[in-house]
């Protein structure tokens, strides 16, 4: 797991700027949603080209998060990226920026019928939670996925980001959702990514101007404040 903890001069800014140290510590439950970015074999068994080897140690905390979400009430997603229908719609990503044994081995080795496509075996995935499939590095850019309509449908402003890799797919879901007037918070331990320089990278410039950045622990504290709110 990666070593993080945001600076306080951070904080200190932040707080100046927002009134308070996290800006969503008080999260209603039944308003929010974990959504979990590409926590699937592709990304997460070795020998795939995509591997983040990082991502299999979060998986426990990723779990936890999920299952004292769904205590609370709250909804969890599942988000998996695929390639299928982007050969021509995303051909610059894959054609400019990835070689030709690298972009072949992408889209054969993430289309829907592909192991690789398949949720990592071990995250505890519940028949209440949706599994969502994405075109793009964010699943909230237009044509990517239907997320917004999924979560809108829920009564869902408040979202935890979690998953894999900290500085792409999950810092560009979180950037995009928070555009679209959602109440984003990345949460720190429940992420993952190459280095430690890049989670803490991504993290920090999140953090600055974007939404919240939390432990799973301040997360689950900042749930049971909302709950309570909710009930009173």
């Amino acid at each position: 797991m990666h070593e993080f903890s945001l600076p306080s001069d951070l904080i200190e800014g932040v707080t100046k700027r927002t009134g308070r140290a996290h800006p969503f510590d008080v999260m209603d439950p039944a308003k929010t949603a974990f959504v979990v970015i590409d926590m699937q074999n592709y990304f997460m068994k070795p020998g795939f080209q995509g591997e983040v080897p990082a991502a299999r140690k979060i998986v426990p905390n990723v779990n936890k998060l999920a299952a004292a979400l769904r205590a609370k009430g709250g909804h969890v997603v599942w988000i998996k990226n695929t390639t299928n229908d982007t050969r021509t719609s995303w051909s610059v990503f894959h054609d400019h920026l990835m070689t030709p044994t690298r972009r072949d081995t992408r889209y054969q080795t993430m289309e829907l019928a592909h192991e690789g496509h398949r949720l990592w075996d071990e995250l505890e995935a519940k028949p209440e939670d949706a599994q969502i499939v994405k075109k793009r590095f964010s699943a909230f850019i237009q044509g990517s996925s239907d997320i917004e309509n999924h979560l809108r449908a829920r009564g869902i402003d408040n979202l935890l980001i979690g998953g894999t890799a900290t500085q792409v797919c999950c810092e560009s879901s979180a950037r995009d959702a928070m555009m679209l007037n959602f109440k984003v918070t990345m949460v720190s331990d429940a992420l993952a990514t190459y280095t430690d320089e890049q989670h803490g990278a991504s993290l920090r410039a999140f953090y600055a101007i974007f939404g919240d950045v939390q432990t799973i622990d301040e997360a689950i504290a900042s749930l049971e404040r909302g709950k309570v709110q909710a009930a009173a």
